[in-house]
Order: C-alpha cells, then structure tokens, then sequence
C-alpha cells in the first residue's frame, strides 16, 4: 500500500485559526469535505488528537454510491500540522502556515494502488478547492 507520495497545495485568504476551525469541526467538514456538487458528506465524526480517530461519510447524492473514509491521528499540532493513518495503512500528513490572514495548506498522502495515481491527485485536490471555496466565504 502506498507506494506514491503526491503533494497537493492551495492558499486560502483566511487567518490559520479560521481555517483550523472549518478543517476540524464535523459541523462545517460536511459543507466542504467532497470533491464535486454530485457529491456530499453527510457526517462527519472526529476525535481530533493523538490517538484519536475520524470518520467521514463521502456519498453520491443520488443515494447510489456511499463510502466511510477514517482513519487515527499520529500528530496534531494545533495550527500547524494534522497526520493520520488510515484505515488501510496509508499515511497523510497536513500543514498548515500561517501568513498574516493568508494560510497556505500543503497535503502530502500515500496513494493506493486501485486507481491511476493522477486520479487520486485530482480528487484528493477537488476537495482542497472545495475546502477554500468554503473557508473564503464563510
């Protein structure tokens, strides 16, 4: 399992305090945590501290498609960093700098072996978007 590591990045124009916020509390993770408008995440669980495990429903809208991506936290530095392992052993690790009320959030994750690698940079990069999209206008 994971045999590439694939980086994806956005800058959003909000404090790391903001964006810390609408990045861990399950209230605002279902308005952003889905990579296109065919897709939703109905709830979303996280227990976010070393140790502690998330969950998020990822489903079509359609009702036609559901999945549980969670997974268990190895580090959280508030403001700084969230690393988890998930539940298939692959490892994702998030950084998050803060410049005056620009954060700048780079992801590094393990890709699994199912899908084309550059897929999974596209998806996993959609719901980064989707995450500045919802932090820039809340």
């Amino acid at each position: 399992m994971g045999s590439k590591k694939v980086t994806i990045k956005t800058v959003v124009n909000k404090s790391v305090k903001k964006v810390w916020q609408f990045w861990t509390k399950p209230a605002h993770i279902t308005n952003w945590n889905f990579a296109s408008d065919e897709w939703h995440c109905p709830k979303a669980e996280n227990d976010l501290k070393k140790g502690g495990k998330f969950s998020f429903t990822m489903a079509s809208k359609d009702g036609k498609m559901s999945f549980d991506l969670g997974g268990t936290y190895d580090e959280v530095i508030e403001y700084e960093q969230i690393s988890y392992t998930l539940e298939d052993g692959r490892k994702v690790d998030t950084f998050f700098t803060d410049d005056d009320n620009l954060t700048a959030i780079k992801t590094i994750f393990e890709t699994e072996n199912t899908n084309p690698v550059e897929m999974q940079k596209t998806g996993w990069q959609a719901i980064l978007n989707n995450f500045k999209k919802y932090a820039e206008s809340n």
